[in-house]
């Protein structure tokens, strides 16, 4: 079985201490392939030590998540700019709008959201959506900027049915991860109307953990438990999500 955790972020300080441990059990428990967003340009250096200690597994994304748009946000766009310039990435993310934390900083969002979706098209690469408390204004942009060349995951999707569909129209997988185990999470109660050819599989790591591991440090091996509660939800074995939502990342990313 070859599990593809589409969205997890390794480099991060949650896992300074014991991060070849929580890779090694991972990669034990099937998971090969890592797709790891960006959040900005402060983590890129621990990104590519990421990338050179499992270059066969490792594979990076280049952007600013939407919590990271602070005033600073142009020079942040320049950072991604030159990364791209240098070298190659699988996506661009994770970008988006998130309305949670801050909504002083909307328009620089909505903003930076626009420029990275170019930044994708230009490179012909797929962009990876975070949102949160923020469906309509994500999109409003995705309606403005819709066509064959947007693609991509929205990550972490928490959203209703409706919702779901619209999201696939603009060409987009849903990334679906720890929320789908929670007894509130609600999106189990309809996923199983989504044909799993639109469903990718993420932790979010080191954040969201699915049940029984909820509250705390999630890692990718914990992605079973995903796996485990999605093959309840379609009925069919493990082993065929497993391999679904591997080959719908790999139609994603290219790879």
């Amino acid at each position: 079985m070859i599990i593809t955790d589409t969205h997890t972020h390794l480099y991060s300080e949650a896992f300074d201490t014991d991060r070849t441990e929580v890779i090694d059990r991972a990669i034990a428990a099937g998971v090969t392939r890592f797709f790891i967003p960006a959040i900005d340009s402060s983590y890129t250096k621990d990104m590519y030590a990421l990338e050179r200690s499992y270059p066969d597994n490792i594979f990076l994304m280049m952007g600013v998540h939407p919590t990271h748009v602070k005033d600073n946000y142009l020079e942040e766009l320049s950072h991604v700019k030159e990364q791209l310039q240098l070298r190659k990435f699988i996506a661009i993310g994770e970008i988006g709008i998130d309305l949670f934390w801050d909504q002083s900083m909307l328009k620089a969002q909505q903003d930076m959201f626009r420029a990275q979706i170019q930044l994708a098209k230009q490179y012909k690469l797929p962009i990876v959506i975070h949102c949160r408390e923020a469906f309509d204004e994500v999109f409003d942009i995705l309606e403005e900027e819709k066509g064959p060349d947007l693609f991509g995951i929205f990550h972490c999707f928490t959203g209703t049915l409706v919702q779901a569909h619209q999201a696939i129209s603009y060409n987009m997988k849903l990334g679906i991860g720890g929320v789908v185990t929670f007894k509130n999470g609600k999106i189990d109660q309809f996923l199983n109307q989504i044909d799993l050819k639109h469903i990718v599989l993420e932790t979010d790591a080191p954040y969201l953990s699915p049940v029984p591991y909820r509250g705390k440090r999630n890692e990718s091996s914990y992605i079973l438990n995903v796996l485990e509660k999605l093959s309840e939800i379609y009925g069919v074995s493990k082993n065929s999500i497993a391999e679904i939502t591997t080959q719908n990342s790999k139609s994603v990313f290219k790879l």
